[in-house]
């Protein structure tokens, strides 16, 4: 995945995709949690997230996005399926946003 990542910053010229590669190689231990509601409080309707991360379904969230992050709990993705958002893989994320313009990054 980072060496996806740092690929795609170098052909598309977009910084974002280097800062996530970075955060790919850090130890799990050292990677962050994000629940729902704060992601919810963060963003608003039709929003691109991307979250270097885990995210937690606690909480919920009442409008609709598409996420991409480095896990993400069943509970979180079928909240987010419910509100008519979608869940993505990074590769699929870059195809959409070559250049990451529109795309949100939390943490």
């Amino acid at each position: 995945m980072a060496k996806d990542l740092k690929k795609a910053s170098t052909k598309n010229d977009a910084p974002i995709w280097a800062k996530m590669a970075k955060y790919a190689l850090k130890p799990s231990i050292a990677r962050r949690f994000i629940n729902l509601n704060r992601i919810a409080q963060l963003t608003k309707d039709a929003d691109t997230v991307v979250f270097p991360g885990k995210v937690l379904g606690t909480g919920d969230i009442e409008h609709k996005i598409t996420l991409c992050s480095f896990s993400i709990s069943n509970t979180a993705a079928a909240k987010i399926l419910e509100k008519g958002g979608k869940v993505i893989t990074f590769s699929e994320l870059i195809e959409k946003n070559p250049t990451g313009k529109g795309v949100v990054l939390l943490g």
